[in-house]
């Protein structure tokens, strides 16, 4: 477990996937903030329905039940590349997206980019990148799993096609083939911490050791699969073990993501610094996050969990 002064914030993963108890280990292992990335659901959706829902769940029973355990959550709204491929669906969910975009919380547009580098994910990444334009808010771009290194490149062409400034886009699912033109282009580079796929802690405590820690930021891409919601902090500490220093794993694990998604003025270091008191018996349109365990009630200014 992390030392209880140093912060860490995952700046994506999938949290409507994972369980209410993940939240409460992750405040305990320092995370303070998390963003979640408009994400698909495993399954094809069939009708623009599931997407209104799914987007008034990020910026509604999301906030409210990772705030019951004191961690503070944004989103990032889109349709995704493996979606954009229904185009009938697709230019419904345009028609949303506007609708979302700057809803109280909603950090940037994302994931946008390529799967299967089709005309058809190219189609809509173009126009949300244009959207993201438009509300001068950052874009979080997906690079293929397959074709990596060309999808990277063909992304950061087309970010600067539509006179997108390079600090305002996050390149994500980075690895060491990718790492060093992102940096070099002047994109923010992240790199998804994901067990036997992606990207590994080891490799990543080697990546920061060659690049250093300016504009590189580690997320979990936690979600359905195999991942794991704890891989910031382990990998932050793991970087402390390996001798990398400190205010390089704070920048890694906490202050590059603030920089880059602090640009649309929806996430602050003040809002967990400063938190509001938690009340679990609160409820969300009549729901609880509990499941008949006593609520606890936190005041932050006395450092105290009153069981109710």
């Amino acid at each position: 477990m992390l030392s209880k002064d140093l912060m860490v914030i995952d700046p994506h993963i999938h949290m409507t996937s994972r369980t209410t108890y993940d939240y409460l280990v992750m405040k305990e292992y320092g995370v303070v903030a998390v963003i979640e990335p408009a994400f698909w659901l495993g399954q094809p959706r069939s009708n623009v329905g599931t997407f209104q829902d799914y987007f008034n769940s990020l910026i509604g029973w999301e906030r409210f039940r990772a705030a019951q355990f004191g961690i503070r959550h944004y989103c990032t709204m889109s349709i995704n590349p493996k979606e954009a491929n229904n185009e009938a669906l697709a230019e419904q969910v345009m028609e949303l997206l506007p609708l979302y975009a700057c809803k109280e919380g909603v950090v940037a547009i994302g994931e946008i980019g390529f799967d299967d580098m089709t005309e058809a994910e190219e189609k809509y990444f173009r126009l949300q990148l244009d959207l993201a334009k438009e509300i001068d808010k950052p874009a979080l771009v997906h690079t293929p799993h397959r074709n990596k290194k060309e999808g990277t490149s063909r992304s950061m062409d087309i970010c600067l096609e539509h006179g997108i400034d390079p600090l305002q886009v996050v390149i994500d699912h980075a690895n060491e083939e990718t790492v060093e033109e992102v940096i070099d282009r002047g994109f923010w580079c992240a790199f998804s911490i994901y067990p036997n796929t992606k990207m590994g802690n080891e490799r990543m405590v080697e990546v920061v050791k060659k690049y250093g820690s300016d504009r590189i930021m580690i997320d979990s891409a936690a979600d359905w699969g195999m991942s794991d919601p704890l891989a910031v902090p382990k990998t932050a500490q793991l970087m402390l073990d390996s001798g990398i220093p400190e205010e390089q794993v704070v920048a890694v694990c906490y202050g590059n993501a603030l920089k880059a998604y602090g640009q649309s003025g929806e996430i602050k270091e003040d809002d967990w610094l400063n938190p509001p008191a938690i009340d679990q018996r609160q409820l969300y349109s009549g729901n609880s996050v509990l499941r008949g365990q006593t609520p606890a009630v936190y005041d932050p200014e006395k450092e105290s969990m009153i069981i109710r």
